[in-house]
C-alpha cells in the first residue's frame, strides 16, 4: 500500500442511503483524488461532478462464435462448460451468451478449430477532470447480465496518481459487482440511515467487508439528536463511527440539485475535511497493525 493509492470503498445496503453524497465530497476536499463509479447500471457522480475533456472507451467481452461448416457435432465444448452457457441444438452447440463468463476454454478444446471468438461491446467508460478530481465512470449497456467487465477495467488504472487517495463509490447491496468492487480496496466506508431497516441494510454490507476481511467504519447519514437503531448496531459489533451527517435541509437541497455540498458552503468543506481526515487516520492506523494487507 505504500506503493500505491490509499483505495477507499463506500457501500449502503440500497440507493438512497448517502453512498454518492459521501463519496463525491470526500474526493473534492482532497488534495488531489480520483473519483471512480462502480455503479454501473445507473452511475450519477458525473452529475455532481460535470467534468470536463472527456474521453470514452468501448468495454467489450470475447465470446465463442461457432462455424458451422467445421463443426462436427462431437459435444465436447458443450460438456466441457460448467456454467451452461452451451447446449447442443439441432446437432450444433448453442451459446446463451447471458451466462458465457468468456474463459474461452471452448474454443481451445474444439478439435475441429469450429469454434473462434468475437467482441461483443457489453458497455463504456468515461474519464475526466473535474478541478482536482479524476473522475471516471462506468456505464453498461441496457439488458447485459452483468457488470464486472466494465468494473474491472475501471479499477484496472486506480494507481495511476501516486500518494493520492482513490474514492471508489460502490453499487449498492453486496451482489458480485460490490466484492469486484471492494476486493483490493484498503478500507470500506459504510453509508448507513438511523432507523431499523436501516440496520438491516447495514448489516448487509457489514457481513461482505467482514467477509473480504476488510476495515471499516460507519457514516450515520441523516442522523438525528437521539438514540437510534444503526449506532446501536456499532456499538453491539464494535464499529468505529466515523461520522454522523445531519438531516439537513439544506444540504439535502444542494444533494438533490445536484451540486457537490463541499464546494458550496464553507460549513459542509469543514464537515467532510474533517471527515476525510478522520478516514485517513483510520487507514493509517490499520496500516501501521497489519503492514502485509
Amino acid at each position: 500500500m505504500q506503493n500505491n493509492s490509499v483505495k477507499i470503498a463506500v457501500l449502503s445496503g440500497k440507493g438512497g442511503t448517502g453512498k454518492t453524497l459521501v463519496s463525491v465530497n470526500l474526493a473534492s476536499v482532497a488534495e488531489k483524488s480520483a473519483y471512480i463509479d462502480c455503479d454501473v447500471e445507473e452511475p450519477n457522480g458525473h452529475l455532481f461532478f460535470k467534468p470536463q475533456n472527456v474521453c470514452e472507451d468501448e468495454i467489450t467481452i470475447r465470446l465463442p462464435a461457432l462455424d458451422n461448416e467445421l463443426c462436427s457435432g462431437c459435444r465436447k465444448c458443450v460438456d466441457f462448460c460448467r456454467f451452461n452457457a452451451l447446449a447442443f441444438i439441432k446437432k450444433r452447440p448453442f451459446l446463451f451468451e447471458e451466462v458465457c463468463h468468456s474463459c474461452g476454454g471452448c474454443v481451445l478444446l474444439c478439435p475441429e478449430k469450429a469454434l473462434g471468438e468475437r467482441e461483443k461491446t457489453v458497455g463504456y467508460i468515461k474519464r475526466g477532470l473535474s478541478s482536482k478530481v479524476k473522475v471516471s465512470t462506468g456505464i453498461m449497456n441496457t439488458g447485459e447480465a452483468s457488470g464486472i467487465p466494465i468494473i474491472k477495467k475501471l479499477l484496472s488504472g486506480a494507481d495511476s496518481e501516486k500518494g493520492a487517495p482513490v474514492f471508489i463509490d460502490c453499487p449498492p447491496g453486496s451482489s458480485c459487482v460490490v466484492m469486484e468492487s471492494i476486493k483490493d480496496v484498503d478500507y470500506c466506508i459504510l453509508v448507513a440511515e438511523p432507523t431499523v431497516f436501516g440496520v438491516h441494510n447495514l448489516n448487509m454490507v457489514y457481513k461482505l467487508v467482514s467477509l473480504f476481511k476488510k476495515p471499516c467504519g460507519v457514516i450515520v447519514n441523516k442522523y438525528f439528536e437521539e438514540d437510534n437503531p444503526a449506532e446501536e448496531y456499532c456499538r453491539e459489533k464494535n464499529i468505529q463511527v466515523l461520522c454522523r451527517l445531519p438531516f439537513d435541509n439544506e444540504l439535502g437541497l444542494i444533494n438533490s440539485q445536484a451540486r457537490i455540498a463541499a464546494r458550496e458552503k464553507d460549513k459542509y468543506k469543514e464537515l467532510f475535511t474533517s471527515l476525510l481526515e478522520a478516514v485517513m487516520e483510520e487507514v493509517q492506523h490499520e496500516t501501521a497493525a497489519n503492514p502485509q494487507r
